[in-house]
């Protein structure tokens, strides 16, 4: 049963470094004065779910997710 820990070990390990350079490699929520004056409604703006920014958020809420559960699980001491 120690090989399913040390699997689940090396891929929380894998998994929390994905989330890290995902996390850095998004873009920041502050746009700045063009939030107040409304330049920020632009087709990217309302498309967002689509674009390359859309994708890395799903990805990351995906690595999360499976963060949360592989650290449950290894806490369950099940294995």
């Amino acid at each position: 049963m120690s090989v399913l820990r040390t699997i689940c070990m090396i891929l929380i390990i894998v998994v929390s470094i994905a989330m890290t350079v995902l996390i850095l490699m998004q873009e920041g929520k502050s746009q700045g004065l063009g939030a107040i004056s409304g330049s920020s409604d632009t087709y990217w703006g309302k498309n967002k779910g689509r674009s390359m920014e859309g994708f890395l958020v799903k990805l990351t809420t995906g690595l999360v997710v499976a963060f949360f559960i592989l650290a449950i699980l290894l806490n369950m001491h099940l294995f």
